[in-house]
This record gives structure tokens, sequence and C-alpha cells, in this order.
């Protein structure tokens, strides 16, 4: 059975691969920067409060103030790179650019927008200003030390703990990444439907990471089995509850940018394609545990039946479950804490609050899930239980049940 659905989802893959040349097209059309548009690097000289144009320098009742907008601060940036290497310009800096903690020495990227070329005969014309071509603005900042410190941070306690079975996730991880950037993501861009293209990518992640990193062995099987199940739930729920709900899928700023410069992609499609994905970790997590509690119940009671092993790795798993919903919850509240906050602070009815777009989204991530994820678990119990030998006399270790 397994073999079957290998392969389908193979011949999923090969049905909905994007086409690099449309994806490229909408590429194109995706006006990330204007013509002559220019990007080079800078280092912050000195940051100076106020904007020099009128604006109040900021306070420190204003700094730590509810309303980032009104901060303002001047950011001395002497350019690195690009034409005008060497020149030092002060650069207005407001709102979450400002309370970003920006500090002498750190280093940002500069977008260069092309000046208009003052007429022939106008004073400017012969003066220094002739030779500022552009006019900079800070359009990121470069994080990558911190980055690199944190990864090499994350590096070091996975492989300590995890040994070789960290080194296998962070295999997979990459093997994973690349499913998604290679197909999932440009598939949804051309336009496939985001309920298959989420299946199939997530069935080919779940195919090409479990038995690396868990090993070809029947337990691994039965957690296989059972997240193949928790998915096709997670996306047959979430499938009708976007439409039940009339979500549009464009309740955030990304998804409503990308609207005006990507029409082929169904952003509903695209929500229920994120919420499959997003469960897809935590749903592997609860059907790899509950596969290991029967064979392990099964190593240390090997004169249990089937039924009773099942039993009793249910009252494990209902444990495990009740956890790792407030988990998921948890997880949404934090990442959307700005949305929430922002709702709590409409001045609206609870009613039209909790049914507002963007919260009903949040909801309807969670409880999608969730209900993959709590199904998948007696399920996945059930299957390892199946697949678990007779009872035999004598004891049997964890291995030799293998």
């Amino acid at each position: 059975m397994l073999l079957a659905v290998a392969l389908l989802t193979g011949l999923g893959l090969a049905l909905l691969w994007p086409n690099a040349g449309e994806a490229a097209k909408v590429i194109e059309r995706v006006p990330f920067a204007g013509p002559g548009t220019i990007f080079v690097e800078g280092e912050v000289v000195s940051v100076d409060t106020g904007c020099g144009d009128g604006t109040q320098p900021r306070t420190g009742a204003a700094t730590s103030g509810a309303d980032p907008d009104r901060s303002c601060l001047t950011i001395g940036i002497g350019i690195t790179s690009g034409p005008d290497t060497g020149r030092v310009i002060d650069v207005p800096a407001r709102g979450s650019l400002a309370s970003s903690g920006l500090q002498p020495r750190d280093t940002v990227e500069l977008l260069g927008a092309p000046r208009a070329e003052p007429p022939a005969g106008d004073p400017r014309a012969s003066d220094g200003a002739a030779s500022e071509r552009y006019s900079y603005s800070i359009s990121g900042i470069h994080r990558g030390l911190a980055l690199v410190v944190l990864s090499a941070l994350f590096l070091v306690v996975l492989l300590a703990v995890g040994r070789l079975r960290g080194l296998l996730a962070l295999g997979a991880l990459a093997l994973s990444g690349g499913v998604i950037l290679a197909f999932v993501l440009p598939a949804i861009v051309t336009g496939a439907p985001g309920a298959l293209v989420g299946i199939v990518g997530s069935f080919a992640i779940v195919f090409i990471i479990l038995y690396p990193v868990h090993g070809p062995n029947l337990r691994t099987t039965a957690a296989l089995v059972g997240t193949l199940c928790g998915i096709l739930i997670t996306a047959g729920i979430s499938t009708l509850a976007v439409h039940a709900t009339r979500l549009s899928g464009l309740g955030d700023e990304a998804a409503a940018r990308l609207s005006g410069v990507a029409g082929s992609i169904d952003f509903r499609g695209m929500l229920t394609c994120a919420i499959i994905i997003a469960g897809l970790g935590v749903l592997n997590d609860v059907t790899i545990t509950q596969a290991s509690a029967v064979w392990e119940l099964r190593a240390a009671a090997p004169h249990l039946g089937r039924g009773e092993i099942a039993k009793r790795a249910m009252r494990i798993g209902r444990d495990h479950i009740a956890s790792t919903v407030y988990t998921i919850v948890f997880a949404y509240a934090g990442a959307s804490l700005g949305v929430l906050i922002l709702l709590a602070l409409t001045d609206r009815p609870l009613l039209s609050t909790l049914t507002g777009d963007d919260l009903v989204t949040e909801i309807v991530r969670t409880l999608c899930g969730s209900i993959g994820l709590v199904l998948a678990m007696p399920i996945t119990t059930w299957i390892a239980a199946a697949f678990l030998p007779p009872v035999e006399t004598g004891t049997e270790t964890a291995a030799q049940l293998e």
C-alpha cells in the first residue's frame, strides 16, 4: 500500500511540477524595485534624535510608547559600495526602523533611487548636487553575524544532545526546505490547486525524512501511515473550513501585496496549503511518539496482547495530545501577537472581533491543524499495535521487535 502511495506522490509531483517559464514570468511582473534603482551597502556612523525636518526629537516616553510611528531618528551612514562609495549621508528613520536599535558600526542596505537630472542651464547642474545621482533610503539591516551565531548555537545544542539523530534531522530539514522551495512555492505562484500542492508536498517531505531519520522498520512505517492519514484529514477539514468561513486568503499584508502582482495565485488554496504544511511538524512528532510508545510497551510487557497495549498507548497519547494542542494554540498566538493586540485595541463588539478576517484565519489554522493531529493519534496507535508480532513466551527487547 505504501509503495502505491509513494508512486502516486511521485505522479503528483510530476503533474503539479511548476513550469519554470511561467514562474519566471510571474517573477518579472513583481515590481521589486523601479528602473535604475540600485542597492548598496553602508555603515552607520551616527544616530541622532529627530529628523531635521520639523519632527520633534524622541523623548523617553515616545521611545517606549505604543505609537512607534511618532519616533524619528537621523541615521548618519557612510556608503561602502556602489558609485557613491565614501560619501556620508543622513537618512531619516521612522517607525519600526527607528525602533530597531541601530547603533554605530551596524551595516545596512541602502536603496538608491535615481534623481532627475537638472535641465541644462540650471544652476544646480554646475554645483555638487549634479554628482548626487541617487537619493538613498534604508531598505534593510544586515543581521548576518547575529544569525550565524544563533545558528551555530542551535547546531551545537542539537548535535550535543541529538548526536546522530540530530545530524540526520538537519539533513531532513534541508531536504524538506528543498521540497518547499523547488516545488511548493513555485507551484502556488503558477496557480496550481493549493490543497493538492499541500498534500503532495507534505507526502513527499514525509517519505523523504521519516525512514532516513528514524530507520526503515515497522515502527517508522506505522508512524508514516498515521502521518499520511493526518495530512489527508487536515487537508479535507481545512478545505471545507476555508470555504465555509468565506476566507479569501488575503488576510495578511504579504498576501494582499501578492494579489496585486501575481493574479494567477489561488489565495484560498494557498491558505489551505499553508495550514497543511504548518501542522506537519507537530503531526509527525505525535505519530512518531505514539508508534514508539506502542513498541516500548510491548518490550516492557511482552505478555500483553495488541488490544491491551493499544489501550495503554492511548492513555499516553491523550496526555501528549492535551499538551500538544495548547502548544499549537500558543504558537499561533505568539506568531500573530501583533494582530491580536491590534484587535484588542479596536473598539468593536466581541462577536464582530472574533469573526473578523484576521482572527478567523488564525482560528481556522489552529482548529484544522488540531483536528488532524488529534485524529492521527488513535490511528497511529492502532496501526502500530496491529504491526506488533503476536504474543510469545519469553522476554523480547525493543530491538527484537523492530
